[in-house]
């Protein structure tokens, strides 16, 4: 039964969402509600962007009406404590809330980054006043436990991070979806291993709602091929949701699950792809002098399109990568030390990049040659 209370709200979930996208594309075209086109994006059509309109309601009513259901008229032990657990489920629908609602405004009207950034903070400081916080490192650069004073403004910082890396990877269709939701699955499924049920509920009601998403994102309409974007409405709301997963499995907290080693190597893993590439970016633009917070076409999508890859192919190796890490860490962790482990993450995701750049650069020199021997020939 109580695997009942996980996959039944994540089938409602897949269903609401394929009901409510079409019905925000149908509002999107009559209103003319579409994502403007520059030289930085990659699609060369009017495409809504309010597809993230839909995740955090059904994330928030699904999740309020399931324990409504679940506390009230059955008779189902999940082993909560309730008065451990609430403090930060509520913080995680207000936060919600807040974020969804400063989305919202930046998609319709524009929202300046400075006061997004303000707001997120804000937001995120909201997770260490309901008592979720980064406790405990496991060992994780020889550091066990950490103090409030030491928690409090790592966790602030974490979350901030995750948020605005999950947005930027919202640059390539079904990217930011595709990772949140393998993301949420992997972390959903390690909830339901541990027997944390209310935070596997909430993961994979995320996914559920993430699965008709990714289709319409990807593939359009059947009829018209009419693709919707989640804007910064849904890729803000989805950060604050992995923060509020990852964070919670990291957490040393018996009343959310079992003290296990390396939690916070095996939370972290799935969110590599995202923070190691906005790392990346934000390095490269502070080191020849560009604004941090302005967009550019340096992301690892773009890397790998200009390497020749057709959209899809850079979407599924993207995937497959986001994959990769968590699953080899959560084996490892059980044998290896965490600090070892962390090591081998970092050189491989070097090795990789350097990899894929190699290979960006031989071709752009192929590209070269091509355009003067044409050139000469004509």
């Amino acid at each position: 039964m109580n695997f009942l209370v996980v996959f039944i709200p994540f089938a409602f979930a897949i269903i609401l969402g394929r009901i409510m996208f079409p019905f925000i594309l149908l509002v999107s075209y009559r209103k003319r509600l579409f994502d403007p086109i520059d030289e930085r994006k990659l699609h060369q059509r009017i495409i809504p962007r309010l597809g993230g309109v839909a995740f955090a309601p059904i994330q928030c009513c699904l999740l309020v009406l399931t324990l409504v259901v679940i506390f009230k008229l059955t008779s189902i032990n999940l082993h909560v404590e309730s008065w451990a657990i609430l403090p930060s489920l509520m913080v995680l629908v207000c936060g919600l809330f807040i974020l969804y609602v400063v989305g919202l405004g930046d998609d319709l009207v524009g929202v300046d980054y400075k006061w997004k950034f303000l707001i997120q903070i804000c937001v995120a400081s909201l997770f260490p006043l309901s008592g979720l916080w980064i406790n405990d490192c496991y060992g994780l650069f020889f550091i066990g436990s950490l103090s409030p004073w030491i928690g409090f403004p790592i966790t602030i910082f974490i979350v901030v991070l995750i948020i605005n890396a999950i947005n930027l990877m919202d640059g390539l269709d079904g990217l930011c979806s595709g990772v949140v939701g393998v993301g949420c699955l992997f972390l959903g499924t390690l909830f339901l291993l541990e027997r944390a049920w209310l935070h596997a509920l909430f993961a994979f009601i995320t996914t559920g709602v993430l699965i008709p998403f990714f289709y319409y994102n990807v593939f359009g309409t059947s009829r018209r091929k009419r693709q919707i974007f989640m804007g910064d409405t849904g890729s803000m709301t989805l950060g604050f949701s992995m923060s509020f997963l990852a964070i919670s499995f990291a957490m040393n907290n018996h009343f959310i699950k079992p003290f296990s080693l390396g939690a916070i190597t095996v939370a972290c893993s799935t969110l590599i792809i995202p923070v190691f590439d906005v790392a990346r970016v934000v390095y490269v633009r502070w080191r020849i002098g560009k604004p941090l917070f302005k967009p550019d076409r340096n992301h690892l999508h773009h890397k790998l399109l200009r390497m020749g890859l057709s959209r899809k192919a850079t979407l599924l190796t993207i995937l497959f990568l986001t994959l990769f890490f968590p699953v080899i860490n959560c084996f490892l962790v059980k044998y290896v030390d965490s600090n070892i482990v962390v090591g081998c993450d970092i050189l491989l995701w070097l090795g990789v990049h350097l990899s894929f750049n190699l290979e960006e650069k031989r071709r752009g020199k192929i590209k070269s040659k091509s355009y003067l021997t044409t050139k000469l020939h004509i």
